[in-house]
């Protein structure tokens, strides 16, 4: 039977259809966005309230929601993704602005000073005194 061999054949139990995309209506979004501000996560009560109050079912309502919250979570993401690259961008930018600097105030020296044993900058820290020294002195 050449039906059956078919891959493409419909199935005596085809899936049920899916919905369409929901149109939400500007008024709607706006709504949604505003309580979306102050409150991430409904209750059930919260979630009737303005499924009623906006004509949207419930699942439409979390549908929205749940979206809602990762659209959140990737802007989060990119945004400190931004602030990553900025940060490395100024420290690029702070760290070549040392390096003019420091190639300003280096002057030129001659051969027998660069050879010659440069003094410290700071006299070494004395040893600290032990238990017992402390008690004579």
């Amino acid at each position: 039977d050449p039906a059956t061999l078919n891959i493409f054949a419909t199935r005596s139990n085809p899936k049920k259809k899916r919905k369409s995309r929901t149109a939400f209506t500007n008024q709607q979004i706006f709504e949604l966005e505003k309580r979306f501000l102050y409150q991430k996560y409904l209750s059930p009560a919260d979630r009737d309230e303005i499924a009623g109050g906006l004509g949207l079912s419930n699942a439409q309502v979390i549908t929205w929601f749940q979206n809602r919250r990762a659209k959140l979570k990737r802007d989060m993401e990119e945004l400190k993704k931004d602030v990553q690259c900025e940060k490395m961008s100024a420290n690029q930018s702070f760290l070549k602005n040392v390096n003019d600097l420091t190639i300003l105030k280096t002057r030129p020296v001659s051969r027998s000073q660069s050879l010659a044993p440069q003094p410290p900058t700071s006299p070494p820290a004395a040893p600290p005194r032990t238990h017992a020294e402390h008690r004579i002195g």
